[in-house]
């Protein structure tokens, strides 16, 4: 899966804006803001009095409102608080594109959150499986079980790296490099490719910061990373110029593409470009580039 889904249909989640589920007028305009996909959130951004305040007014907008081409994400609180199951049973009824589950540290973690979403679908007349689950890792334990949590359910469509937790868990410093954070995205974003779902990354916290997101970013795009989480409009732009593919890459993999789909016209398994042979992976990569640079003008780059 290269995009995200949403009744079946192709998205990019480059960027992913976490908007607090207790700010309306961020919530009506998000379609504004440019990002690729939002995260209504119920965690972190709100305080214990306003959990369920802010409960409602998320599921009151999915209800209602018109989100355009977002993919909408509803951050829930992790499965250990008072609060999870409460969030679950206000938010699933209205079809959010995908929960996001914190602090996901083994299977049973999202096997018991898929259980209970399941029946509040049924509960509902919803079509099992329309909701999808976004596992958050944001613990040592859980980068030690991304392949088994990512594996755990059918309806886990992605993991996503939660940095600012998971460096607190492993009392590491933050660095502007984040190389404190170089194994835990490799252990991710591998453990999302093996399972064929998709990998997000952390939220880079400096908004003053713009070179070191769009260094930070680059870093991300070339470890595999579909997309990365934002926590303000300004840095949008930043991630989508970060992941936008350099046109002498599209330019072979175009080349690569249209080579493939030649060989499969031709009934072949095995192509050349350029002198080279192309296996499978490398196909599929090409394929992925074009895909991302369908999203961006090139002009006469690509001539």
């Amino acid at each position: 899966m290269r995009w995200g889904k949403t009744n079946g249909e192709r998205r990019p989640c480059r960027s992913m804006l976490y908007i607090p589920g207790d700010s309306p007028g961020m919530i009506q305009n998000a379609e504004v803001f440019g990002a690729d996909s939002i995260l209504l959130d119920l965690e972190d951004s709100i305080t214990e009095s306003g959990k369920d305040s802010a409960r409602k007014m998320v599921g009151a907008f999915l209800a209602d409102f018109d989100f355009g081409h977002l993919f909408v994400t509803v951050r829930v609180n992790a499965p250990d608080t008072p609060y999870f199951e409460k969030d679950l049973r206000a938010i699933i009824p209205y079809r959010p594109g995908a929960v996001r589950i914190p602090k996901c540290g083994k299977p049973a973690d999202v096997i018991e959150a898929a259980s209970l979403i399941t029946k509040i679908e049924w509960g509902n007349g919803i079509q099992r499986g329309s909701v999808r689950i976004h596992a958050m890792i944001e613990t040592a334990l859980g980068v030690e079980n991304a392949y088994a949590i990512a594996r755990a359910t059918r309806r886990i469509s992605a993991l996503t790296l939660g940095g600012q937790d998971l460096t607190a868990d492993m009392f590491a410093r933050k660095t502007r490099g984040g190389r404190e954070l170089f194994y835990a995205r490799s252990r991710v974003v591998t453990a999302a490719r093996a399972a064929k779902i998709m990998a997000f990354d952390t939220v880079w916290t400096d908004i003053d910061d713009p070179e070191g997101l769009f260094a930070e970013t680059r870093e991300i795009v070339d470890l595999g990373f579909d997309g990365k989480a934002v926590i303000h409009p300004s840095q949008i732009e930043i991630i989508h110029k970060a992941f936008r593919p350099d046109a002498s890459d599209v330019i072979k993999a175009k080349r690569i593409v249209e080579a493939a789909e030649k060989a499969r016209h031709e009934g072949k398994g095995v192509i050349s470009v350029d002198g080279r042979m192309v296996d499978a992976p490398v196909a599929a990569r090409a394929e992925r580039i074009v895909e991302m640079a369908s999203l961006y003008e090139y002009g006469e780059e690509l001539r």
